[in-house]
C-alpha cells in the first residue's frame, strides 16, 4: 500500500468534524430550542430543522423581542440551523444562513465563530481554496471552545490541497488538545508520510496507536493507526516491528481483518509459514463476504502448501472453492434481488434502524441476499452518499405523508369545533349585547357623575351631595310648605311655616357643614368605582377575545389548509420522482460494485480450482498429510 493511497484511507478520520459549538454550548432556557437540539443529538436533523425554523420566525415575529425567552440564544439559534442544514447535507441554505450571521453588525468571537462554521461548510462541499480564504480572513480572539477545531479544519484543508508540510506544522500546535487525541496525531502522521518523512510519520502514527481511548471512534483511529503503521514497516522489511504492531490492534475492531491478513504475510514473507498459519485461519473462519477473509481462504492452504502439507492444503483449497461458489451464487441472488426492486425495499425498514448498527442487522435479515454484501458496499463513497440520499428522500415522503395525515386531521378538529360553536354563539352573542347595552349604559352614568364633580370644584353645589334620605325629607318638607301655604294665616299657622323653615334651615345647614367631608367621600367612592369598572372593561375584552378566538379557531382555515395540501401533494410527487431516480442510480452502483466483486471472486475461485488440483496431486504422489 502506498503513502498515496494511505491517504485516501484517511478521509473518514480527517471529515469527522466535530458538532458545530452552537450545540455544544450551556443548555438554552427556551424550550423550543432545547427540543431541537434534543432532536440534532439523535440525529434527526431535519426534525430539528424544523422546530428550530418554526421558533426563529415566532421570535422574529414577536413586538418585544427582548421578553422573548430565545432572546439570550438567537445567535446560538441561527449558527445551530446553519449546522443542522449543514448535517442534513442541505450545504447552499446553510451557506446562506452562516454567511448572513458572518456579514452583520456582530461581535468579534461570533463573528470567528461563524468564520469557521462557514470554512466547514466550503470543505464538506470540496471547496478547499474558499475554505482556506475564509478561514484566514479570521481576526482577533477565536472562541476557545473551538480554538482547536479551527486548527483541526485549517490542517485537513491544507492536507485536501495537496500541502502535507503545512498541515503538519498546523498538526504539531495542537497535539495537546484532548478532545482531539489520536485524530491529531494520526493526521499528524500521514502528513508526514506525504511530506516523505517516513521516519517522522512512523513516530507519530506509533504515538497514536498507543494512546488510551474509551470511545469507540478514539479506540478505532488507534486501530487504524496501527494497521497503517505496521503496513509501513512491513513494506519496509521491519517484519518484526510490524507484527508487533499489527497485534495491537483489536480482534473485535472494523480493522481486525485486515490486520490479521497483513499479519499472515508478514510472517509469509519471511518463510514463517508456520506462523502465518496462525492468523489466516483465524481470519478464515470469519464473515465470508469480507474481502480480507476470502484472501484468507486462498492463503491459508497456501501456508500449508508451503509447508509441504499438501493434503490440508488440498482441503482446504476444496472448501474455497465450496465457500466461494457459495459466496458467487449469494452475489448473483443479490444481484437478481437488487434488479427486482428488493433492495430499496429492505433498506425501508422502518424495524431495521433503530440503533447506530442497522446496517449491520440489516444484512442479517432471513432470505434477504439483497443484504448480504450491503457492509462491504458501504465502504464506497458513491454507494454512501447515494444510500443517504436514498434514505433521506425516504425519511422526507414519510414526513410528507404524516404532514397530510395532520392535514386531515386539521379538517376534523374545523368540523368539530364548528359544530360545537355555531348553535352556542348567536345565544351567546344575544346575552353579550343585552350585558354590553347595559354596561355602557352604567360607563354614559359613570361619566356623567365624574364631569359633575369637576365642575363642583369650580361652582360648589351641596344641595347636589344629599342622600337619598335627605331628598326625600326636602321633597316632604316641600310639600308641607304647600299645604300650609293653602291655609289661613292664623297662629296655628304660623308656627307650622316656622317649624318647616327651622327644619329646612337644618337640612341646608347639614349640607353646607358637610359639603367637604361629603365630596372627599364621592370623589373616594369614586375611585374605588374606577378599579371596577377597569375590571369590568378588561372581562369584556377578554370575552371579545374569546369570541374571536372562538370563530378564529375554525373559519378561515379552510383556504390556508387547502393550499398547504396542494403543495405537499406537489412535494411528494416531487420526491417520488427524485427517489425513483435516485433507487436507480443506488441499484446501479450497488450493481456495479456487486459485479466488480464477482469477477475478483471467480479469480479467486479459478485460482482454487487450479492450487487444489495442484495440491492434491502433490499429496497423492507424496504420500504427504
Amino acid at each position: 500500500m502506498t503513502p498515496r493511497i494511505l491517504v485516501r484511507v484517511l478521509a473518514g478520520v480527517v471529515l469527522a468534524l466535530p458538532l458545530g459549538a452552537g450545540a455544544q454550548g450551556d443548555a438554552p432556557k427556551d424550550p423550543f430550542f432545547g427540543e431541537a437540539l434534543f432532536h440534532a443529538h439523535q440525529g434527526e436533523w431535519f426534525q430539528a430543522l424544523e422546530r428550530l425554523d418554526a421558533e426563529l420566525a415566532q421570535h422574529y415575529g414577536v413586538d418585544e423581542r427582548p421578553l422573548d425567552s430565545l432572546y439570550p440564544w438567537v445567535d446560538d439559534a441561527e449558527f445551530s440551523v446553519g449546522d443542522f442544514e449543514l448535517e442534513y447535507r442541505m450545504h447552499l441554505r446553510a451557506g446562506r444562513a452562516i454567511r448572513a450571521v458572518l456579514e452583520g453588525d456582530v461581535d468579534e468571537k461570533v463573528r470567528n465563530d461563524a468564520a469557521y462554521r462557514l470554512a466547514r461548510i466550503y470543505f464538506e462541499k470540496g471547496q478547499q481554496g474558499t475554505a482556506l480564504s475564509v478561514l484566514d480572513s479570521m481576526r482577533g480572539e477565536i472562541p476557545d471552545r473551538i480554538r482547536d477545531d479551527v486548527e483541526f479544519l485549517r490542517a485537513n484543508v491544507l492536507m485536501a490541497l495537496g500541502r502535507p508540510e503545512d498541515a503538519a506544522r498546523v498538526l504539531r500546535r495542537i497535539q495537546a488538545a484532548r478532545s482531539l487525541e489520536g485524530f491529531s496525531a494520526y493526521n499528524l502522521g500521514i502528513a508526514l508520510l506525504e511530506s516523505g518523512k517516513l521516519v517522522e510519520a512512523a513516530r507519530e502514527l506509533d504515538r497514536a496507536g498507543r494512546i488510551g481511548a474509551s470511545e469507540r471512534d478514539e479506540k478505532a483511529i488507534r486501530d487504524k493507526a496501527n494497521l497503517v503503521l505496521g503496513t509501513l514497516l512491513f513494506e519496509g522489511d521491519q517484519v518484526d516491528r510490524a507484527r508487533s504492531t499489527l497485534e495491537r490492534v483489536r480482534l473485535e475492531g472494523p480493522f481486525s481483518n485486515q490486520a490479521l491478513l497483513r499479519a499472515g504475510w508478514a510472517e509469509a514473507d519471511i518463510a514463517q509459514f508456520e506462523r502465518a498459519v496462525v492468523p489466516w485461519s483465524a481470519l478464515a473462519r470469519r464473515d465470508a463476504t469480507d474481502p480480507a477473509v476470502q484472501e484468507a481462504k486462498l492463503a491459508l492452504p497456501y501456508a500449508y502448501s508451503r509447508l509441504d502439507v499438501h493434503g490440508r492444503a488440498a482441503v482446504l483449497y476444496q472448501e474455497a472453492v465450496e465457500s466461494f461458489t457459495a459466496e458467487l451464487a449469494k452475489l448473483d441472488a443479490s444481484i437478481q434481488s437488487i434488479e427486482r426492486g428488493d433492495f430499496l425495499a429492505a433498506l425501508e425498514r422502518e424495524e431495521i434502524k433503530q440503533d447506530k448498527d442497522w446496517v449491520v442487522r440489516l444484512r442479517n435479515l432471513p432470505e434477504a441476499p439483497e443484504t448480504f454484501y450491503l457492509v462491504s458496499l458501504m465502504a464506497s463513497h458513491d454507494f454512501q452518499t447515494s444510500l443517504q440520499n436514498y434514505l433521506d428522500l425516504t425519511d422526507l415522503r414519510r414526513t410528507l405523508e404524516r404532514a397530510a395525515t395532520s392535514l386531515d386531521a386539521f379538517d376534523d378538529l374545523i368540523l368539530s369545533r364548528s359544530a360545537y360553536y355555531e348553535p352556542r354563539l348567536p345565544s351567546v352573542d344575544q346575552e353579550f349585547r343585552r350585558l354590553d347595552a347595559r354596561m355602557r349604559l352604567r360607563l354614559t352614568q359613570r361619566e356623567n357623575l365624574r364631569q359633575r364633580l369637576a365642575r363642583m370644584l369650580r361652582d360648589p353645589s351641596p344641595e347636589l351631595l344629599a342622600t337619598a334620605e335627605e331628598h326625600d325629607q326636602q321633597r316632604t318638607l316641600a310639600r308641607l310648605r304647600r299645604l300650609v301655604d293653602g291655609r289661613p294665616d292664623d297662629a296655628q299657622t304660623l308656627a307650622l311655616r316656622a317649624r318647616i323653615d327651622r327644619l329646612e334651615g337644618i337640612l341646608v345647614w347639614r349640607l353646607e357643614s358637610e359639603y367637604h367631608e361629603r365630596f372627599t367621600e364621592v370623589n373616594e367612592n369614586l375611585l374605588a368605582l374606577e378599579a371596577d369598572v377597569r375590571a369590568l372593561e378588561a372581562r369584556h375584552a377578554e370575552f371579545v377575545r374569546a369570541r374571536q378566538a372562538a370563530t378564529h379557531s375554525y373559519m378561515g382555515h379552510g383556504e390556508r389548509i387547502a393550499g398547504l395540501r396542494a403543495r405537499v401533494e406537489r412535494a411528494l410527487v416531487e420526491v417520488d420522482g427524485l427517489k425513483l431516480r435516485q433507487g436507480e442510480r443506488l441499484e446501479a452502483v450497488a450493481t456495479a460494485a456487486l459485479s466488480a466483486r464477482r469477477e475478483q471472486l471467480s479469480v479467486y475461485q479459478n485460482q482454487a480450482r487450479f492450487a487444489f488440483a495442484d495440491s492434491y496431486d502433490r499429496a497423492s504422489k507424496g504420500g504427504t498429510p
